[in-house]
């Protein structure tokens, strides 16, 4: 069992180091930033396993030196996982005097290090250290998690197809450490903990295959910059009395229809990489234009104007006798879509019915 165990430890240590190389050096030539600082918070999630590395191989550098470098780094992990967040979520973030707050709880953590290591009866005590690891984590993991769902919204109004760009890979990493640290508790309290740390090392081992397969295969997520986007999003955050006018009720009118022709005669839907830029180029206005015209004209965001057309495509086909040796999942992919549940949510949504539903209806009138 130690052997095993062993064996799992070497790769899930030298699986982080590699991801986080390549992430680091920007390899994938997307998300520049946002990867960096993931690529830094993975080395730094490595440490982890770093003490138990050193054991196995019988290495002793931790009690030569102070183990206080390791520690400190270890208690940076969540506060450098949610600056990467911070960065996919908007890549033109620049750090301003008020995020030196987040530096606090660090310096009394490495104040409180210092001090156990110098004095023997020193006032902060293990447990207090402790307490400021949990509360530390728990900040800034409920942090992260809340500035995803503010993406996972706003992404609506820039991406026709989020699945690859709404960061819910990172969001199920949260919680699937979160039930982890869950589990490890409840573990320790019922259970003999003679197979916890192999048992631990196995989810967690399952869990960096989960972030590798998925940073591996990232899109890039804006493809315009800071100011274009917040435009965008106040103009959409604004009722429809107040917004202001971008372009004239005339203009208005007219790109409507021209957006209406384009959308029924060259059918951009069916593109599944279509976003409020390239549809914006094949219009020939600006995407801030474009945004305005489908909220104001059509009373909608640019995800679900373009997947009303998905879908109307997809009814058409599935009652087309010539489609009828296509599977309900071809047809969407063949109507612009890119991920079957994406089709799913988004085919009930539109129609109140899921798409098998549709197809048994339709057929039997």
């Amino acid at each position: 069992m130690d052997g095993i165990n062993s064996f799992i430890l070497i790769i899930i240590y030298g699986s982080l180091i590699l991801l986080s190389f390549i992430l680091t050096i920007n390899q994938l030539k997307v998300n520049k930033k946002a990867n960096f600082w993931f690529g830094v918070f993975l080395f730094l999630w490595s440490t982890f396993w770093l003490e138990e590395l050193f054991i196995l191989t019988n290495f002793s550098l931790l009690d030569n030196i102070s183990s206080i470098p390791l520690r400190f780094f270890q208690f940076l992990t969540p506060i450098i996982f949610y600056f990467s967040i911070v960065y996919y979520t908007n890549p033109d973030f620049k750090f301003k005097k008020k995020e030196l707050i987040y530096a606090i709880l660090p310096l009394i953590f490495l104040f409180g290090l210092i001090t156990q290591n110098k004095y023997e009866h020193s006032p902060i005590t293990p447990s207090l250290l402790n307490t400021l690891i949990i509360i530390q984590a728990l900040y800034f993991t409920v942090n992260s998690y809340i500035q995803i769902q503010h993406h996972k919204k706003s992404i609506h109004l820039f991406s026709s197809n989020t699945n690859e760009v709404d960061l819910k890979w990172i969001e199920y990493i949260i919680i699937a450490i979160f039930l982890l640290s869950i589990f490890i508790g409840i573990y320790n309290l019922v259970f003999d903990s003679e197979y916890l740390n192999l048992l631990a090392n196995i989810v967690s081992l399952l869990i960096i295959f989960f972030v590798a397969s998925n940073t591996l295969k990232q899109k890039e997520i804006f493809l315009l910059n800071e100011k274009e986007r917040n435009l965008i999003i106040k103009t959409e955050q604004q009722t429809t009395p107040k917004k202001r006018k971008i372009i004239s009720d005339e203009n208005l009118a007219l790109t409507k229809s021209k957006l209406i022709d384009v959308m029924e005669n060259k059918k951009p839907y069916l593109d599944t990489e279509l976003t409020l830029v390239s549809l914006a180029k094949l219009i020939e206005i600006t995407p801030h234009q474009l945004s305005y015209v489908i909220n104001v004209g059509f009373n909608e965001n640019f995800f679900w104007f373009v997947n009303r057309y998905r879908v109307q495509r997809v009814k058409e086909l599935l009652l087309n006798k010539d489609y009828s040796n296509i599977s309900i999942l071809g047809i969407a992919y063949e109507s612009g879509f890119n991920s079957k549940t994406s089709f799913n949510t988004t085919f009930k949504k539109i129609s109140t019915q899921t798409p098998s539903e549709f197809k048994k209806s339709s057929s039997s009138l």
